[in-house]
């Protein structure tokens, strides 16, 4: 857990840099505390390194794709709890039936501050005071 509650923890991983610096801005700005993760298995030594409250994840990326990444996160009881919001411009049917939560590629950086606030139960307020 977070040594201050009232700033929670949120990783972004996500292999293009463009992406990684919007986000990051977006929810430092909203009063986050943000990690960024470059591919799949430094996402994955970041959430059992830091335990952030949400992980933002890609399903595109190099080393573990955010599938893989969720998969091994939710069958580790110390991981289990982490909540995990996946980044896609899939819109197969296949892919939403699959049952994780998804944020479409483009989104504006409302929509992703409104979904990673409910995610977190500041549906709504954000962390600032």
């Amino acid at each position: 857990m977070n040594s201050n509650s009232n700033i929670k923890t949120v990783l972004i991983a996500d292999d293009d840099e463009d992406i990684l610096a919007l986000v990051d801005r977006a929810l430092s700005e909203s009063g986050y505390e943000v990690l960024l993760a470059r591919d799949g298995a430094a996402a994955l030594a970041t959430v059992r390194e830091r335990s952030p409250a949400l992980a933002l994840l890609d399903i595109s990326m190099p080393a573990l794709d955010g599938y893989e990444v969720t998969s091994t996160l939710k069958g580790d009881p110390a991981t289990k709890d982490t909540i995990v919001i996946l980044f896609t411009a899939r819109s197969e049917a296949s892919d939403v039936e699959k049952g994780y939560d998804y944020i479409m590629k483009p989104f504006t950086l409302k929509t992703l501050q409104s979904r990673v606030a409910a995610a977190l139960g500041h549906a709504t307020e954000t962390p600032q005071s």
